[in-house]
């Protein structure tokens, strides 16, 4: 059961961080006026290098993305913390090295801005939000793509804080033009977005991305065992597309925005080339990276999606009911309790992202 749930997991979170569909590429920056206090800076923004010296607060810090998001940070200079759960697993994580590492639920709004916490008053300057849902179902990914990150925008406007950067998705434009096969989670990110523009009290930007090179990357031993290439098939011959971008890059860009004026009140799409590669053109690159003959490949209907959500999202109901009543609730099937005895099922740490709280 674990094993059919990690190759769906993978070939699911492959497809949402890279979605695409056939379209003119948006790749400029779009500012919006608004009264926000704004930094002074006397110098241009250098990519890569500059820093405003100011105190920075990583949320979402122990995901894929958010490790290397603290580890630039610390390399640029800015005193940083990382806001994690389990503090003393993440003292023995590299990528954390000369940052600060704070224990916080960003799902528990008085507890962020407490005594001591990283939301204390006057203890941050800038967020840096690398949140994101593990299994993409509705209640999970409104939970922490929406909720919790709308708790850290709060707790930051409370501390005084002067900038929020967001790591949205690219694919949050399927929700925006209301595609049949949008997902529950760029909803939620789509729905927060709205949030932090509405507020006036910090100013912020957004960061749209494309796939990530792990995601893309995730079939690669499925392919060399002899398996075909799985994609989605979005009907009408169409595939996704995408252009994958690599975590110190998408890392050095978050950053980039604390001290950019033109990122301020902005939306950021970001990606690698500008000719997105179909998931047909993966397939085949893999194959040829492999050293294979032919490229296997497998289309799946899109609304397998429907299913994996469903699953995941029912075994989690389950195995929290468990959890409270020290039993499974009558009925429930010997394969999903075995299947969920450490728990619901998630995707590989590695396809993780947003986070993927990634």
């Amino acid at each position: 059961f674990n094993s059919a749930m990690r190759f769906l997991g993978s070939l699911f979170f492959s497809f949402a961080a890279g979605v695409r569909i056939a379209s003119p590429p948006l790749f400029a920056a779009t500012a919006v006026a608004c009264r926000r206090r704004a930094l002074p800076r006397a110098v241009e923004a250098v990519p890569g290098e500059s820093c405003t010296g100011e105190k920075v607060v990583v949320v979402g810090a122990t995901g894929y993305i958010g490790k290397a998001v603290v580890r630039e940070s610390v390399r640029r200079g800015y005193a940083t913390t990382a806001v994690v759960r389990d503090a003393a697993k993440a003292a023995g994580e590299p990528k954390f090295e000369g940052a600060r590492i704070a224990t916080a639920d960003v799902c528990d709004p008085p507890a962020l801005g407490a005594a001591g916490s990283p939301f204390e008053k006057g203890a941050v300057d800038v967020v840096i939000s690398c949140l994101a849902s593990r299994s993409g179902s509705k209640k999970d990914s409104f939970a922490i793509d929406y909720q919790a990150t709308l708790n850290c925008l709060d707790a930051a406007r409370a501390a005084g804080a002067r900038h929020f950067v967001l790591l949205s998705a690219f694919c949050v434009k399927s929700a925006e033009r209301k595609d049949p096969y949008a997902l529950q989670f760029q909803y939620a990110k789509m729905e927060f977005e709205a949030k932090l523009r509405e507020q006036t009290e910090m100013t912020y930007s957004i960061v749209r991305p494309t796939a990530f090179f792990k995601s893309v990357s995730g079939q690669l031993e499925v392919v060399n065992s002899g398996a075909p290439f799985v994609y989605f098939d979005l009907g009408e011959g169409r595939c996704a597309t995408c252009n994958p971008i690599s975590e110190a890059d998408l890392a050095a860009a978050l950053v980039d925005t604390v001290a950019d004026k033109s990122k301020e009140n902005a939306l950021w799409n970001l990606g690698g080339p500008d000719d997105g590669l179909s998931m047909k053109q993966q397939g085949e690159m893999v194959a040829e990276v492999l050293g294979k003959e032919e490229a296997k490949l497998l289309a799946v209907p899109i609304g397998l999606f429907d299913v994996i959500i469903g699953g995941l999202q029912g075994g989690a109901d389950l195995a929290l009911r468990a959890s409270r009543f020290d039993a499974w609730p009558e009925g429930a099937p010997e394969w999903l309790i075995k299947g969920l005895a450490n728990g619901p099922p998630r995707p590989p740490p590695h396809l993780s992202r947003r986070g993927r709280c990634r």
